[in-house]
Formats: structure tokens, sequence, C-alpha cells
């Protein structure tokens, strides 16, 4: 510990991201991006932007990109909320909408974040246990709280909630914000965007790192009442007030104007990841349902750490986790067809030669 820490830093968790091997001729599988590139019409976007208009500062509104995703969305532009990355602006709504006397209320498997932000901004928190099956039970939910998050699909399950429950969730807790982390909604059947104008309390967010191939970008956005955004307003611009680079601004609206490009790319990494699932089920490997764009398995007899050890030394990366109720699988993204194919063959191999 540094003598020159503030008391909080040494008390904190950091937040673990994926690791980003420089290995040569890897397939990495470990981090849930797309492995198809972004639109054709993004990279045209930055090129074009790329010139000596980069002296000037962006606009910290960025209220072409807000329009932009407002008329996407068929909501009113004081109605959206932009950031650098969902992990901004997820930290900007801990710190704005979910700080208060009553614990936050979240699962107990979950996107990792989210206890490292509570922590940060010394947010009283309530970790709910997923079921057995790993689903998550809107019941379980009916204790006083200062709000609710949960991501949707969650990661690392990759399961879903149902818009139907996720309005009864609304519904039952009109005083508290809902938020809902959409970071894989695109690769799943609906998405509680239709809600927000219904429900003043709910709060949607989603990236452009996964479904629209930019995680090198860093783009987010949050969606909800016009109050729940000019309260992440005032904490955006009290931090960064120039969150997003021209560069972020220009790429992002064009990736919103090819919705065509978006969906054939899902379409083929849904399809591969069904594929995936089932050549996984035929080694003997339990697969939960996923509507990400990754699965999480565990193999009936063979221990997850060394399997993921073993892919590794093959040349392939996934995601372990060694935590509590998870430490028996394996997180896989989803890649190309032949980086599955390469992925399955290497399980094959090393299970036969295990067993």
């Amino acid at each position: 510990m540094s003598r020159f820490w503030s008391n909080i830093v040494s008390q904190l968790t950091p937040y673990t991201p994926g690791e980003q091997p420089q290995i040569d001729n890897l397939i990495k599988l470990n981090t849930n991006e797309n492995p198809y590139g972004p639109s054709p019409k993004v990279i045209k976007a930055i090129a074009e932007s790329n010139n000596e208009s980069l002296r000037k500062y962006p606009d910290p509104n960025a209220d072409t990109l807000k329009t932009t995703i407002a008329r996407h969305f068929e909501l009113d532009d004081n109605m959206v909320f932009v950031g650098n990355s969902s992990d901004e602006v997820l930290a900007h709504v801990f710190r704005g909408l979910l700080k208060h006397d009553k614990p936050l209320l979240f699962p107990d498997i979950t996107y990792s974040f989210y206890p490292v932000y509570c922590k940060l901004f010394d947010i009283e928190f309530n970790q709910i246990p997923l079921r057995d099956d790993f689903t998550l039970n809107i019941d379980d939910y009916q204790a006083s709280n200062g709000g609710i998050i949960f991501a949707n699909p969650n990661a690392p399950t990759g399961m879903a909630l149902s818009i139907e429950k996720v309005e009864i969730l609304l519904q039952r807790n009109p005083n508290s914000v809902i938020v809902v982390d959409e970071a894989y909604v695109d690769f799943a059947n609906d998405s509680a965007v239709r809600l927000v104008k219904k429900y003043t309390n709910l709060l949607v967010t989603q990236t452009l790192s996964k479904s629209r191939s930019l995680a090198g970008l860093r783009v987010g956005f949050a969606l909800g009442h016009a109050e729940l955004i000019e309260g992440l307003e005032r904490v955006k611009n009290s931090f960064h007030p120039y969150a997003l680079d021209s560069l972020a601004i220009a790429g992002a609206q064009a990736a919103f104007a090819d919705n065509a490009y978006l969906e054939q790319t899902c379409a083929k990494v849904n399809s591969t990841r069904e594929r995936t699932t089932q050549a996984l089920k035929a080694l003997r490997f339990e697969v939960l349902p996923s509507s990400a764009n990754f699965v999480f398995a565990r193999h009936v007899s063979h221990n997850a750490e060394k399997l993921f050890l073993s892919l590794r030394e093959r040349g392939i990366v996934v995601r372990y986790f060694d935590k509590p109720r998870i430490s028996e699988f394996l997180r896989i993204s989803i890649g190309t067809n032949d980086e599955m194919n390469a992925l399955i063959e290497a399980l094959t191999d090393i299970i036969a030669s295990n067993s």
C-alpha cells in the first residue's frame, strides 16, 4: 500500500478485464468480441473524420449522435445519454441514480463490475442468488431497495429474463430505478427499450462493443425518462464533459445507419452459437441456454480450469472464473465457424487424451 493513497484505494478490489494476450495465431474466445469487423460504413465515416478538424474539441453533448440513437429507438432526444463505453455510462448510473439509503440489489452471478462500482462509490448492496438453474427469480427482489440492476442477457451465463418479467419488476418497484444492462441484447429476441416510455423508473444501457463490432471505439449509451437522463448528464458534466471524441461520434452514427449489417452479423453469430452448443453437448458438456454471443458450459467429468489451461497450450483462449458456483464453467465467446471448429477439435482431443 502506498502512503500517498487515499483511504478508499487500499479497500478496492478492481475489476479484472479479460486477458488480451499478444500471441501469434491465437484463437481468442475470451472477451466476447464480435468475430466480424465493423460495418464498412463505420470505417468510411471514421476515415473521413480523420482530418485537421481534430484540433477542435468534439461536441460535448454529442447531439447528432443522440438524435441518431433517439430516432433508431423512436424516443425523444432528451431520453438518450451517451458515454465513453457502457462501463463509463454504468459508473455514472451507480453514482447518480443508485446511491441511496437502501441497498442496491443485483444477482450474485452477474457482471463483476457491479460490486466494484458499489465499493468505489460507497453504495450498500445485496447480491441475490440466482436459482440453482442460474435463472433470475423476480420474486426474490421484493425486499426494500434503493434500486435494482441486472444484465439481460446475463453475463457470464448468457441467460435472458423475459420482458414480461422485467415489466413485473418495474410495477413492483415504482419508487426505485430499475437498470437493465443490455450489452448483449442484439443477439437476443427482445429489449426492454419498448417499456421506456411507459415506466419513468426504467433505465436501459447498451453498447456498440458487441453486436456492432466496435469494442475498440468505446461507445455506450443509456435510454430512459428525461429526469433520469438529466441526472446522468449532471454527473457526466461534473466529471468529463467531452466523453466521446470526434471519431467515436462519427463511427457510432454510421453504425446506426447500417442496420442490415447488424442483422447479418448477429444472425451469423447466433447460427454459429447454436451449432457450437450442439457440438459441446455431444462432448458431454452442459451448456446453459444462451441469448448472447458466448456460451457458458461445464463438462460432466473434466475440470474447467484444466480444460482452460489445456486449450491455452493449444493457442485457444477462453474465460475461466475461479468463483463460487461457477468454477466448473468455461465462458466461450463465439468466433467464426473455423475458430469454433478448431475449439471443438481441441476439446475432443483433450477429453480423449484424459479419459
